[in-house]
């Protein structure tokens, strides 16, 4: 077999060295095979004939690609010579190929007097996939009676019966190729095709092609649209355009453009995806096995004036190369070498100090602080020599395998030219101009922005932002909430208690997603002999609208009154189906699902076993439909009023927020002032006096008329649940019941008052609150100060608080900017660990440098040493330059002290929140639910969430208050039907249910029998798995509904 291919490939070397333009083969590139035209004898080497299993193909992908339908080259071959009809071109073609050319030869469309063809025999393999009944054949006695052609399973060729055209993938970075019409990634909301208009043949007039509208049996493609612009009248816009990632080719010295091995984070990232173009596994683009060494080189594109613009840091870079560094450790084997270089390691988010030390002591992940100078192609192979100079100053060479770029994020000019046209100010960085005190604002009223385009930022954040800036798009629009909603009717629900089963069922095509492998008509006739079936339907798309209105027409007709649909998950379609019975007058419970796409013909390559299996499921979802009962849905009232717990500034905003649009909140703080921790603050980080906007925040608040406020407070009590709670505080004036539908915690946190360096025994040893008071007052000792030293980290990355407290840096290098702008003549220090002065607070680090302040680095093993001698501060630290001790004398010692949260255990146990380790609140979500709880109505926001800056608890405030509206909005709440219920007669009171619930829904009634509130019942099944008596049930999959399906199975 070698042998031959080899013949072929010579072949195409004498054709070549004959002066033909080119050779048209396959070739095998970043992990895909692919039409390609070589163009010199030396390339012949990577010519593939057989596109199944390239013979260059390491065994990774010999396993990846094995039964991939092969690409047919004629379509290539086509557009080539309708193009270039000059041309001399060699192509190596099969029979099917080569007939379909010459059909295409005789109907005139091509020229193929210049084509010189290498004949090529399918193997044996390949005939077998195609149906192929002559693999081998004599070119000039072929009739071309498209016989083969129309047993190609393909439909290959001239008809153009799928997208000719390849181009590189923007989901997959280039990495892998996409057709002209193509789904743009597996996770689209909604999932549908597009068509590429720069490449689409019929779009771009090369071609009367059509072929992807021939073969959608949807009949949803019309190449006959034309672009339509449309006018919307709204009374708000919210900008979020996102970014892009940097581009580093401009790195001549990293290789990027030069060595298939060095690749960018977000190629990275694709090659660690299941649905990227190496289906999760990680390879060296080179050769494609998998690397025994990679490093990471951060600040790619970021923190950098000298090879781009881009002073600012990305914020984002340090976390995703961790998390890539342990993934591919994960993938490849703990055995794998991964080395990250990096200046400051800026891991200042919730839980990301613990993930970053994880890496390194757990998982054995290298962090080397380096900028690295350069890297070079070790002669001989594919592997990469970089160079990089160690903290003692040498010079150091080491060789990777792979090498990854953590490139940044920045806008585009499509960006900047949207802003211009809308008439927003950017900044010098092309990021939107914005307040601290109005974080998702822009100049133009009404126009509100979120996300990276806000400046650089992850994923919480941004989804923060995007909630405040609905919240203050909500507020300018109140006063027409709801005007345009129209609320959907449904006819009554006919009562089907007392009768017989009479179940529908119906079974999805998906297109080819389920018949492709799932004989249909056989599940559909299987399905025609089960015990209470009285109808069966398929549809290509079960989903559609159209079969949605024929389900709700053969409910009534046939009066079905149970619904299967076996199709796709139901965690994405059982609500459309729901809303179909309802529509039709049935209960929403009497729907069953069977999911016979994703548990079946996605994961099976068996179609008889797939086929079986997709009968099986059917059959357990009808025995356990015909059992189905219809469920309530409770529904109560909702109580339109709010009760914020906290009375800083994300107390207040989150106050104001939602008074701003109509709801009338109740404010509750424990002291006897508004104002919190903000009070003790000097400037924002964008220079923005925090006591004016202070000030003037609790006038507005104070003068709210749909705000009251209870100062000097606390909670005594809390019942209830979303949409009607029951909150007792209670003060000097006694005791006082609130009622409120949602409730908002803001209860702040407070500065760590230090053990250490002195802190207590000197009274120029100060914090940084207490060094703000300084400069808020114009103290005189500001002004007279020969040196101000300042020590980051105290309190925080330590053992007892291994986490970053975010703000520290920054606050730093705002203090010691405004000392020297006060006293430029004072020398200013500053000893820290990694300056985090993430995002576009980078650019008080340059400044901070700029203007003479010294920045010494310490590790927390050699931490400075503060001791008194006559009379003075000394302070010793080893500098991590000079490699050696040096000793500084300070007028003042600020201790970048860490944010603690307060005692939170009570609050939180009245509100059924958790807490973590740390003690500060956690989030339903981390990333997609940043401000909720897991117990609905409840919402956090501010430094009780986690320590960062005031922008930062202004736009988590207004997110809470926009989370709340959701419920506050509505005049009822729905509860779902599926809920646990106790049989009171089986109950021992044992309380396990009481216990293992984390939603606090069951609870002991005045007999000691346990109940569950269906109002906070989430419907997971822990209490009834947990029953020892047998007493709980839930409804929806009691016992016998799920025997019924076992016995089935």
């Amino acid at each position: 077999m070698a042998d031959w291919m080899e013949q072929v490939r010579e072949e195409a070397r004498k054709l070549l060295q004959e002066g033909y333009d080119g050779v048209l083969g396959f070739r095998f590139r970043a992990g895909q095979i692919g039409p390609y035209l070589f163009r010199t004898p030396e390339e012949i080497d990577h010519l593939e004939v057989d596109t199944r299993i390239p013979t260059q193909m390491p065994p990774l992908f010999s396993q990846i690609q094995e039964g991939v339908p092969k690409y047919n080259l004629a379509k290539t071959l086509r557009l080539i010579l309708k193009k270039r009809p000059d041309m001399r071109i060699g192509a190596v073609l099969r029979g099917c190929e080569v007939r379909a050319i010459r059909a295409l030869q005789e109907k005139g469309e091509i020229d193929a007097s210049n084509l010189k063809i290498i004949n090529l025999v399918c193997p044996p393999e390949q005939a077998a996939i195609c149906n192929c009944e002559k693999p081998s054949y004599d070119v000039f006695k072929c009739t071309g009676c498209w016989s083969c052609i129309e047993a190609c399973p393909e439909d290959a060729i001239t008809r153009i019966n799928v997208c000719p055209i390849l181009s590189p993938s923007e989901y997959n970075e280039g990495l892998s190729y996409r057709k002209a019409i193509y789904i743009k990634y597996p996770q689209g909301v909604p999932l549908k095709a597009v068509r590429d208009a720069e490449t689409c043949l019929k779009i771009t007039g090369k071609l009367d092609c059509k072929g992807c509208e021939r073969v959608c049996q949807a009949e949803a493609i019309f190449h006959d649209d034309e672009e339509k612009i449309e006018e919307l009248n709204v009374g708000s816009v919210i900008l979020a355009p996102g970014f892009r990632s940097f581009d580093p080719k401009a790195f001549d010295v990293y290789l990027y453009s030069n060595h298939p091995n060095v690749i960018t984070s977000l190629e990275f990232e694709r090659l660690l995806a299941a649905s990227g173009p190496t289906m999760g596994h990680v390879v060296r683009l080179s050769d494609h096995k998998e690397p025994k060494k990679i490093a990471w080189f951060q600040c790619v594109g970021s923190r950098d004036i000298n090879r781009c613009d881009n002073g600012y840091c990305s914020a984002v870079c340090c976390m995703y190369a961790i998390k890539q560094a342990v993934i591919a450790k994960e993938h490849v084997g703990k055995d794998l070498d991964t080395a990250i270089f990096f200046m400051d390691m800026r891991t200042h988010g919730k839980d990301f100090e613990r993930y970053y030390e994880k890496a390194r002591e757990e998982h054995g992940v290298r962090f080397i602080r380096s900028r690295v100078h350069s890297v070079e192609v070790v002669p001989g192979t594919d592997q990469l020599e970089i160079t990089y100079v160690t903290d003692d100053g040498s010079v150091s060479q080491e060789r990777f395998d792979l090498v990854v770029l953590s490139v940044g994020l920045e806008i585009t000019d499509e960006i900047r030219e949207l802003a211009k046209r809308i008439g927003v100010e950017l900044n010098q960085n092309g990021f939107c101009n914005f307040s601290a005190f109005k974080p998702v604002a822009t100049n133009r009223p009404g126009v509100y922005v979120c996300g990276a385009f806000q400046g650089p930022k992850d994923i919480p954040q941004s989804v923060m932002e995007a909630s405040a800036a609905a919240a203050d798009a909500g507020a300018l629009l109140s006063p027409v909430r709801g005007s345009l909603i129209k609320e959907r009717e449904f006819p009554p629900q006919v009562n089907v208690v007392n009768e017989p089963p009479r179940v529908g069922v119906f079974i999805c095509h998906c297109g080819i997603n389920i018949a492709g492998m799932v004989d249909v008509q056989a599940v559909k006739d299987f399905a025609k002999t089960l015990p209470y079936v009285e109808y069966v339907a398929d549809n290509l798309y079960t989903c559609s609208q159209d079969t949605q209105a024929l389900m709700r027409e053969a409910i009534k007709e046939h009066n079905l009154n149970r619904v299967v649909v076996a199709a796709c998950t139901p965690r994405t379609h059982e609500p459309l189906f729901q809303e179909t019975l309802e529509a039709a007058g049935l209960n929403k419970y009497l729907f069953e699902m069977a999911n016979i796409r994703n548990q079946d013909s996605w994961v099976h390559d068996d179609p008889e076993a797939a086929t079986k299996k997709a009968k099986d499921l059917v059959r357990m979802a009808v025995a356990k439909a015909a059992l189905l009962k219809p469920l309530d849905e409770p529904e109560l009232s909702v109580n339109q009023e709010a009760l914020v717990v906290g009375g800083g500034v994300a107390g207040m905003t989150a106050a104001k927020s939602l008074a701003d649009q109509g709801f009338k909140v109740h404010l509750v703080e424990r002291s006897s002032r508004l104002g919190g921790a903000a009070l003790k603050l000097n400037s924002a980080w964008t220079g923005e006096k925090v006591e004016d906007f202070v000030r003037e925040l609790v006038s507005d608040v104070e003068a709210h008329p749909n705000i009251s406020i209870y100062l000097s407070s606390e909670i005594e009590s809390v019942d209830g649940f979303v949409g009607n709670f029951r909150t007792v505080i209670k003060n000097g004036a006694g005791s006082k019941e609130i009622n409120h539908g949602v409730a908002i915690l803001a209860v702040g946190g407070k500065e760590y008052k230090p053990t250490e360096y002195g802190y207590g025994t000197d009274p120029r040893i100060l914090t940084h609150l207490e060094m703000d008071e300084l400069l808020k007052n114009g103290d005189a000792r500001i002004k007279d100060a020969k040196c101000v030293v300042f020590i980051q980290c105290v309190g925080s990355r330590e053992p007892e608080r291994p986490y970053c407290s975010r703000v520290c840096c920054t606050h730093t290098l705002v203090s010691a900017l405004e000392i020297k702008e006060k006293n430029p003549e004072c020398s200013v220090f500053v000893l820290y660990r990694d300056m985090r002065s993430y995002g576009e607070r980078e650019e008080l680090y340059q400044k901070a440098r700029e203007k003479g302040v010294i920045f010494i680095r310490f590790d927390r093993d050699r931490k400075p040493i503060v001791s008194s001698e006559n009379g003075s501060i000394k302070i010793e630290v080893v500098d991590h330059v000079l490699q050696r001790p040096v000793a500084l004398t300070p007028d003042l010692l600020v201790l970048a002290s860490a944010i603690v949260p307060g005692d939170f255990e009570k609050i939180a146990q009245f509100f059924k929140v958790p807490l973590n380790e740390d003690g500060f609140f956690v989030e339903a979500h981390a990333k997609l639910r940043p401000v909720d709880f897991a117990t609905d109505g409840v919402y956090v926001c501010g430094l009780a969430h986690y320590p960062k800056s005031i922008d930062e608890s202004i736009a988590q405030a207004k997110a809470a208050a926009a989370r709340a509206v959701t419920v506050l909005s509505k005049e009822t709440v729905r509860f779902a039907g599926t809920v646990a219920v106790t049989d009171q007669r089986l109950c021992s009171s044992c309380g396990t249910c009481v216990n293992i619930c984390p939603f606090s829904a069951p609870s002991f009634n005045d007999k000691g029998k346990a109940e569950v509130n269906p109002a906070l019942c989430k419907g997971c099944g822990l209490c009834v798995a947990s029953c020892r008596s047998g007493a709980i049930q839930l409804l929806g999959f009691d016992d016998a509904e799920i025997f019924s399906m076992i016995e089935c199975a």
